[in-house]
């Protein structure tokens, strides 16, 4: 027989420290084994300064068990002790058979003042236990844990806890964090996947108001968004918080986060507390892959933010982020849209003297409203001030293309007079010479081929000007573009004939300089 007591349900004693409890206590079951006899007990701790048992010795009647009390007495209130989940201390626990012991009919029944000479006699069998363990649990252990990242020793704490509180959800009153935001903020997806075992309240919030999320958001961690993502974490902004996750992420560059958000169906276009959505923080700390992201994910380019009424493109434009505005514009950006104050993504432009904006913004506009009209003066005034003669408008016309659908000759050939690329190409590759084609300008068209512009250019689906031309019937159009194609290919055979004489002459050269190597 090796003992005469088991203990239930195992060794360990669980004593659970809160901040502002001096007194903690965990309890202990102590089962007669023994089917006919009583058994005396003493339980004593070997720091009995720190802690006190009730009832220290009794009498356990045939198989029957009692619940003694163990309690810790923390003098520095709530300090952790010196070691921990687990106690350095040790219990004693003695126990001898007590066929001389009465007990009444109540098996229960035991007696807190059991002689200390029943546990010392040498006539009887003492058993000596001093397996039993203390175990620190409650949320300040927990914390502690968490933070110093010890994964079998949080498990072990969090299965031991009984269910009358919420382990898992525990929170540091010290930093204001639930276990989830510490182990986010220590970048720990391993933690955070098994604290996400125990069930926590994904939607707690830190005392700073964000949530799990959040954070994790904010701290780009790709790996803890996707695991609290599938655990059904809200996308969107707390009520307390200022920013949202998709807000965080946008505004910090963090591109992964910002899709896995996207993909869990975060609204794109939701604001910040301060009015201001996704695009707009992107735009502000220039995170040009986040604005791609969200403006593919059909955010609106042109909203304002509450506060100023400002769009992306107006702080852009503050900003002279030359690469965002044209993202802006290529994904169809307003840049006639007045801010609170009346002003547009121009005018915001040269408040800030961003002259590289200039064309984008208005000029280049203007560029080519004038050259549709063919106002001449107004085309050299632009160039002067600083338009672009090669810039595109938002369908990847230049000035050129205007000039040449609308059959504006003169404006056309100031344009190539000022430089302007003659065989620039359109998003479907349209140049200048089809467009004046398809709109039958034959004067314009003549003056387009006798500069240079390229009668055997192609669209992007494979169209000449000529099969245009021919398509409409434009006979005379075609006869100028023939000559101009026999005129093309005239210099073209020139050069090829250059070439090939070069060549000849470079041949003969190594030729006569041949045999006076061989000599």
């Amino acid at each position: 027989m090796d003992r005469l007591i088991s203990l239930e349900p195992s060794n360990v004693v669980t004593i659970r420290i809160e901040p502002g409890n001096a007194k903690c206590y965990g309890q202990l079951t102590l089962r007669n084994v023994m089917y006919t006899m009583p058994i005396a007990f003493r339980l004593q701790p070997v720091n009995k300064t720190r802690y006190s048992v009730r009832p220290q010795s009794g009498i356990i009647s045939p198989l029957m068990a009692i619940s003694v009390e163990i309690t810790y007495h923390n003098p520095q209130n709530s300090i952790l002790p010196e070691s921990f989940p687990y106690s350095d201390d040790s219990f004693l626990l003695h126990s001898v058979v007590a066929p001389g012991a009465a007990f009444n009919k109540d098996p229960s029944t035991t007696y807190d003042s059991v002689p200390n000479d029943w546990f010392t006699t040498k006539k009887k069998q003492v058993f000596i236990d001093s397996g039993i363990k203390i175990m620190f649990i409650g949320s300040i252990v927990l914390c502690q844990l968490v933070l110093k990242g010890s994964m079998d020793e949080i498990r072990e704490v969090l299965e031991k806890s009984d269910s009358s509180w919420k382990a898992v959800d525990s929170f540091d009153e010290n930093n204001g964090q639930t276990l989830l935001h510490i182990a986010i903020s220590q970048s720990r997806p391993d933690l955070v996947q098994l604290l996400l075992e125990f069930d926590p309240d994904v939607e707690a919030l830190s005392r700073s108001g964000s949530t799990p999320l959040e954070l994790a958001a904010a701290s780009g961690e790709a790996l803890i968004v996707e695991l609290l993502l599938a655990h059904r974490a809200k996308t969107e902004r707390s009520e307390s918080s200022t920013l949202g996750p998709i807000h965080l992420a946008a505004g910090a560059g963090h591109v992964e986060v910002l899709r896995l958000l996207l993909l869990k169906g975060a609204y794109v276009d939701s604001l910040t507390k301060e009015g201001n959505t996704a695009l707009h923080l992107a735009v502000e700390e220039r995170r040009r892959d986040c604005a791609r992201l969200l403006l593919a994910n059909h955010a609106r380019p042109d909203i304002k933010n509450t506060s100023d009424g400002d769009t992306p493109l107006h702080i852009s434009a503050g900003l002279g982020d030359e690469q965002m505005v044209k993202l802006l514009l290529q994904k169809g950006a307003n840049k006639d849209i007045r801010n609170r104050v009346g002003k547009t993504a121009y005018d915001v432009a040269a408040e800030n003297g961003h002259v590289r904006l200039f064309d984008a913004l208005r000029l280049g506009d203007s560029l080519c409203m004038a050259s549709r009209r063919g106002e001449v003066r107004t085309i050299h005034r632009l160039l002067e001030n600083g338009a672009n003669i090669n810039g595109k408008d938002q369908n990847g016309w230049t000035a050129l293309h205007r000039a040449s659908f609308k059959g504006r000759i003169d404006a056309v050939r100031s344009l190539i007079e000022n430089g302007i690329d003659i065989n620039a190409r359109d998003e479907e590759g349209y140049t200048a010479l089809h467009c004046a084609v398809e709109s039958g300008h034959a004067e314009v068209i003549e003056l387009l081929v006798k500069k240079g512009s390229d009668v055997e250019s192609r669209t992007n689906k494979g169209i000449t000007p000529l099969q245009i031309a021919e398509s409409f019937n434009y006979s005379g159009i075609t006869r100028i573009l023939l000559q101009g194609k026999g005129i093309f290919s005239m210099e073209n055979n020139k050069k090829k004939n250059n070439n090939n004489r070069s060549r000849i002459h470079r041949s003969s050269f190594d030729r006569s300089v041949v045999p006076l190597a061989v000599v």
